[in-house]
């Protein structure tokens, strides 16, 4: 139990960071490279935790067999944080010369993680369409963290330009395969086994027909569009993004079908689903233009105006949170109350979360989501039709304001989720988020004073 909890604990710790060093970008507060602080506190430190956390438990769960190493997650987990903390500080302070050793270090954990799902992926006989998409989200992070240390090296060096490629092309490349390669598509295969377990239907024909587009144009899209990018093809890296942005179509028409279908009691967790398939749309909407006209310019590395709180908030943002909420309940449940079915009266996974915190929590992240999209827009409204002058300088103080009040909205969303996680290991675990903060340094269960019957079970690990 606390290998995953742990990556999903030491994520959240993360993302509050990220979303702080948000707020402390809108007010001018963060030094040095603070956007890219900012970035990849979240992506790396909050997302690519999470996955890997999500991926180490239930690999071995949907596919029936037994993770590689419980010992090589805990590593590539400390090998993540460490690096990922150096690189922040580096780029906060302006120390470029550390970024390649703490790049090195993020590689490390990120390739020891890909060994260890991938040597347990190795073991079956066949995948189905999860398993295909994350053994090629596995291939994607070992591209991007190739690359990620190729700029880290780049920034303090002119070894791009021997290279004879750009440092804005390497970048796009980083880019399009961290998010749309090893993130967007764990996310697109968790969807097909979570959407039709959790609504309780079944793919039909049409939803075949969709699945095959996005399978072949997804990952197609991705290689076409970080290629484009990185040798600066405009023609290549537009087939690309229209590759992308037709297998995200895709994928909501899918989901929305599955919750038209679905045949159980509708949840906040269901609302959120719904809030990811109109994201998708929202995204394809907004990065469609940006892509068509010029989809290898820096500016335009995640859509146009709008598109980057539409992918990372409503889609991203949103999948994960709402995938721990089942997750994290059944982790637990399984540890806790798996044994006693049938023997006592236990509760269901779903009744170990606080319903009312999570529809406070869903109605934050969503308005918050909503507020940052708009302003976007606004400010480049703002910007492409008004002239310098009063009237410009006084509208376009509006988004920066806007923009303040969605982070602020986000962050406590995101803190009444943790609330609300938290409260479910406190409750149904006792004892046992110790464990998770401090792995083996955590007192002995002889010595911690809890009672016999919540002791009983030992932890998965």
């Amino acid at each position: 139990m606390t290998v995953p909890l742990r990556h999903f604990v030491v994520g959240a710790a993360l993302l509050g960071s990220a979303l702080l060093a948000g707020i402390g970008l809108a007010v001018d507060a963060v030094p040095g490279l603070g956007g890219l602080v900012h970035v990849h506190l979240f992506l790396v430190g909050w997302v690519c935790v999470t996955i890997m956390g999500a991926m180490t438990q239930f690999v071995p769960v949907w596919s029936g067999t037994t993770l590689r190493s419980r010992r090589l997650a805990n590593v590539h987990l400390a090998l993540v944080v460490v690096g990922l903390v150096g690189f922040a500080a580096a780029l906060a302070f302006g120390r470029l010369s550390w970024l390649a050793g703490f790049g090195v270090l993020l590689l490390a954990g990120f390739w020891t993680f890909v060994y260890n799902v991938g040597r347990t992926l190795a073991t079956l006989d066949e995948f189905d369409v999860t398993e295909r998409h994350f053994a090629v989200a596995l291939a994607f992070f070992v591209a991007l963290t190739g690359l990620g240390v190729l700029l880290a090296v780049g920034l303090g060096s002119g070894l791009l330009a021997d290279l004879g490629v750009s440092h804005a092309g390497v970048r796009g490349a980083h880019v399009a395969l961290a998010v749309f390669g090893a993130v967007l598509t764990t996310v697109y295969g968790a969807l097909y086994q979570l959407a039709t377990m959790f609504t309780q239907t079944e793919l039909h024909e049409a939803d075949h027909r969709l699945r095959a587009v996005e399978e072949v144009g997804h990952p197609a899209g991705v290689v076409a569009l970080a290629a484009g990018r990185l040798v600066g093809s405009t023609p290549v890296a537009r087939v690309g993004g229209v590759l992308i942005l037709v297998a995200a179509l895709a994928v909501a028409a899918v989901l929305a079908r599955r919750l038209s279908e679905m045949r159980v009691e509708r949840t906040p967790m269901y609302t959120r689903y719904a809030v990811v398939a109109l994201a998708l749309v929202a995204w394809v909407a907004t990065a469609a233009p940006a892509w068509f006209r010029s989809p290898t310019a820096p500016e335009h590395v995640l859509g146009g105006p709008g598109s980057a709180p539409a992918l990372l908030l409503g889609v991203i943002g949103f999948v994960i949170l709402g995938t721990l909420y089942h997750i994290v309940p059944f982790v637990v449940w399984v540890h806790r109350y798996s044994d006693r079915v049938g023997l006592e009266a236990v509760p269901m996974v779903d009744d170990l979360y606080d319903d009312r915190l999570a529809a406070v929590d869903g109605t934050l992240l969503f308005l918050g989501t909503a507020l940052l999209v708009g302003s976007a827009l606004a400010a480049d409204a703002a910007g492409a039709t008004l002239a310098e002058g009063p009237t410009a300088a006084t509208l376009a103080e509006g988004p920066t304001a806007a923009t303040l009040v969605g982070m602020t909205l986000v962050t406590l969303g995101v803190g009444v989720f943790a609330v609300n996680a938290l409260l479910v290991v406190r409750r149904h675990a006792p004892g046992e988020l110790a464990r998770v903060a401090l792995g083996p340094f955590a007192p002995s269960r002889s010595s911690s004073g809890g009672d016999d019957d919540a002791d009983e079970v030992t932890p998965a690990e």
